[in-house]
């Protein structure tokens, strides 16, 4: 990674970001450190980006096309591609600009869409309120007569009308209670009482829990109204099925407003990048991240703008702050998804993917070990490769499948699994017995071979984990650490090499295992050479408990390769055995529907199961494992102004 300080004139600065857009290797840093000088700060000032504006702009994108999908769905192809368009037809701004205004005009379809809501929403509460008047024969807004008042209420249901009338009578002896319907809460009454005697009335009722209906003085009787309202609703609903037809007019956008949103996104990385910057009336200063490879295509960019520049290597200091872009070569790209899942390596240090991959895609072989599943992983990447071309992320998880499918089926042949034991069971369905080579006779058995197995998962694991130290002990040497390489790392080799002579029964001298003893000794003082007075002691005992149960455990934790290798073969054939037992009695037409049903939902279960069962513990052998013994994780991600897309793919672009 290089660091980059750049100052360009005012006038560029557009064209500039532009190319470097473009150009995708370069990441903008924060402006805290040209701000930092307190003359600097005196007279740059902070850019600023239309970075409002165009997340605005974003939003009302996306949501535009949320709403076609919900008013015009699209069933999406299985395993189909992303457009590709051209760098001039993305980057057009007279046609983003029209697809703003197609935006508008759906906007305004969907306000009229939600106002229609809340109408019809208004209408049926209203007419909801109506409904217990309508046998009512009255006009809703007769409040009076001449001599009369008319009232409409309700009261609880509990309560016993005929009580309430007589409380009615005792207090207005003029005044009638009629009740016009009632349900399970309420009774719905109709009272005529003198205009003198309205008050006494009013207070009896409320005595029983009356309260007066508000009906907003409707003309007309409740079941007019009810009509009206019914019609109104009709009127309504076509109207809001009209604008929803509206919006569904503008299906053929779909395409564009993705287009578009991919642009506003590209846009918006821009404008941000832009806010990264500082400058005076007349200049614009920027500093920054450049991928060292692309120096010469940064340097033939800037050739053309009238711009002073400087790169250089950063300094130790400013490691912590460099970020990090992961450089690989095919075979070893596709970890660079299990890398970014746990966390990047700190700059500086080393690139695990190289080390890791070959581990990798071995212990997935081993645990899944199926010809049958490997094939079936095989497969499934080249379609998904083929029909889908993804890119980034999608492509090194096709990629990953890959390499694990080709590790799986060659393990497979060793095991002899092709679907478990498929083969062999279908035939002695048929009442056949015959050989039918690594398929009846591998060379290794995962039911009868398992302590074989399990020695070479602990190998493999020694191996692993050495290779780990391996490289720590080199990156120790790098940093000046040479005694922290030979008396962290380098002691337990030399002690694990005088274990492996003692047992060999070679180098011993009158029976005494020199290298061995050589070895502990360097633990004894490598342990304690930085302890002081009783520590040196504490410090022997706890480098001696913590070196055995760690490398026990470590070394232990590899079992788990067996162990699925052992649990994915005999979940398999005991799918197998359950679809091959209707045909016990002989093979029939209904005993073949059976085993090829049984056997195609116990296969996918099982392979379903094994696909996710070991890339997880694959994942936990190399970060915990493997990187407990030299990874230094903590590395920032590069970030690119660059242009990154979710729904095209651009010439040149997206790789």
């Amino acid at each position: 990674m290089k660091k980059l300080r750049l100052m360009v004139v005012r006038r560029q600065k557009d064209e500039l970001l532009r190319d470097l857009m473009l150009l995708g290797c370069v990441q903008i840093s924060e402006p805290d450190a040209l701000l930092a000088d307190a003359e600097s700060a005196a007279v740059l000032r902070q850019e600023s980006g239309n970075v409002t504006e165009v997340r605005s702009e974003l939003t009302r994108l996306t949501a535009a096309l949320k709403l076609l999908d919900k008013y015009a769905p699209v069933k999406s192809r299985l395993l189909s591609s992303r457009p590709e368009v051209t760098e001039a037809d993305f980057l057009d701004d007279g046609a983003y600009r029209q697809e703003l205004d197609a935006v508008a005009q759906i906007e305004e379809l969907e306000a009229a869409v939600r106002r229609y809501n809340g109408e019809e929403a208004k209408l049926r509460s209203n007419m909801e309120a109506l409904r217990p008047w309508q046998t009512l024969d009255l006009p809703l807004d007769l409040g009076e007569t001449v001599r009369t008042r008319i009232s409409l209420g309700m009261l609880p249901a509990a309560v016993d009308l005929a009580e309430a009338a007589k409380a009615l009578a005792d207090a207005a002896p003029e005044s009638q209670l009629y009740e016009i319907s009632s349900d399970k809460e309420q009774h719905y009454v109709l009272l005529i009482c003198l205009k003198e005697e309205l008050t006494e009335a009013i207070t009896a009722l409320r005595a029983s829990g009356f309260t007066l209906a508000n009906l907003n003085g409707a003309p007309g009787t409740a079941k007019q109204n009810i009509e009206d309202a019914q019609q109104q609703i009709a009127d309504v609903i076509r109207r809001r099925e009209q604008a929803e037809t509206d919006i569904a007019a503008f299906a053929p956008h779909r395409d564009a407003f993705k287009l578009c949103i991919d642009r506003a996104s590209v846009k918006l990385g821009r404008a941000e990048a832009e806010e990264r910057l500082v400058g005076t009336e007349s200049v614009v200063c920027m500093r920054g991240w450049l991928t060292a490879p692309e120096e010469a295509k940064l340097t033939a960019v800037l050739a053309k703008y009238d711009c002073a520049w400087d790169l250089a290597d950063p300094t130790e200091d400013e490691y912590p702050e460099v970020p990090v872009k992961l450089q690989n070569n095919k075979f070893t790209e596709p970890l660079n998804m299990v890398t970014n899942m746990y966390s990047l390596p700190a700059y500086g240090t080393v690139d695990p993917n190289p080390l890791m991959a070959p581990f990798f895609i071995l212990f997935y072989g081993i645990m899944m070990a199926d010809m049958g599943y490997g094939l079936v992983m095989m497969i499934a990447a080249l379609v998904a490769l083929g029909k889908m071309k993804p890119k980034r992320g999608s492509k090194y998880f096709c990629e990953l499948l890959f390499a694990c499918g080709v590790s799986t089926f060659l393990l497979g042949i060793v095991t002899g699994g092709f679907f478990g034991n498929a083969v062999p069971t279908i035939v002695n369905m048929f009442g056949h017995d015959v050989k039918l080579g690594i398929l009846t006779s591998p060379l290794l058995d995962p039911l009868t071979d398992t302590t074989q197995i399990l020695i070479g998962a602990m190998v493999l694991g020694f191996i692993q984990l050495s290779t780990g130290m391996v490289v720590n002990m080199v990156m120790e040497c790098r940093q000046g650490k040479v005694g922290d390489a030979i008396f962290n790392e380098g002691t337990w080799f030399v002690i694990f090499a005088g274990l492996a002579l003692f047992v060999l029964k070679i180098g011993n001298i009158g029976g005494v295992p020199v290298v061995l003893c050589i070895g502990v000794l360097m633990l004894i003082y490598g342990s304690g050479r930085e302890a002081k007075g009783f520590g040196k002691v504490t410090a022997v005992f706890g480098a001696v408990y913590n070196g055995l149960t760690g490398w026990f455990g470590d070394i232990l934790s590899y079992s788990r390769l067996m162990a699925l290798m052992l649990a994915g073969s005999v979940i398999a054939q005991v799918f197998n055995t359950l679809a091959a037992m209707p045909s016990s009695g002989g093979v029939t037409v209904v005993s073949m529907i059976v085993f090829i049903i049984i056997f195609l939902l116990g296969h996918l279960l099982n392979f379903g199961l094994n696909l996710l069962g070991c890339f997880v513990h694959d994942l936990r052998l190399q970060c915990l494992e493997f990187f407990g013994k030299f990874y230094v994780d903590g590395g920032k991600p590069f970030r690119p102004l660059e242009i990154n897309t979710r729904y095209v793919d651009v010439e040149n672009h997206n790789f």
